[in-house]
């Protein structure tokens, strides 16, 4: 059975477990905001296939978005994914 504290929490390592959204994620300096096309031009991906993983990424709560003017600017949102870890470490302490 899934801890009841995990509830929203497997989009997130879903997400986390495909390589290249890993190195999408990595490509983000620290509290850097990103629009697709400079996303695109730090990957070996296409457009589309960019797109498709942060529309995951951003499902899943691990990117946030905002449209500006014609642009889409992303960013890692750091407090979810903390969340989610802080929740998995603390069920393990517990079983230790």
């Amino acid at each position: 059975m899934i801890p009841s504290e995990w509830s929203g929490t497997s989009g997130i390592f879903v997400a986390l477990g495909d390589e290249q959204r890993q190195r999408i994620l990595l490509s983000f300096e620290p509290d850097e905001r990103m629009h697709i096309t400079q996303i695109v031009a730090a990957s070996t991906l296409s457009r589309s296939a960019v797109n498709h993983h942060l529309k995951v990424l951003r499902d899943s709560g691990v990117l946030q978005s905002e449209k500006v003017g014609k642009e889409v600017y992303f960013w890692i949102n750091k407090e979810v994914m903390q969340d989610a870890l802080t929740k998995v470490l603390n069920y393990i302490d517990t079983q230790i």
